[in-house]
């Protein structure tokens, strides 16, 4: 059976790249997060699920990123933030063969 795990990134972890330690259900496992990973990306860590029942195999643990939104600001990180809201880079573009949540669950399940 598989378990879900929500981790929450701050705006730059999620650009830059960060290594991170998720709790298991048998300990604590590393997962590195690649740079540039987007809110709803879901990561799998193999095994490291609930067995399954009348069996020797277990589950998989899956990750689900959240970008954390600070809830209040500064001047300076809003001046900040101000600027990089000019940038063309910062200004959402989905690609339409971006798939939803359900979708990315339904892909690992198939």
């Amino acid at each position: 059976m598989n378990v879900a795990y929500d981790i929450h990134l701050s705006f730059t972890d999620a650009v830059f790249s960060t290594q991170t330690r998720v709790t298991t259900i048998d300990g604590r496992a590393k997962n590195k997060i690649p740079p540039v990973t987007h809110s709803g990306k879901i990561f799998q860590l193999k095994a490291n699920g609930f067995p399954a029942v009348n069996s020797y195999e277990k589950g998989d643990q899956l990750i689900e990123v959240n970008v954390w939104t600070p809830q209040h600001v500064s001047p300076e990180e809003k001046t900040m933030l101000e600027k990089l809201n000019e940038s063309q880079n910062f200004k959402p573009h989905p690609d339409k063969n971006e798939k939803n949540f359900f979708d990315k669950i339904k892909e690992m399940f198939s």
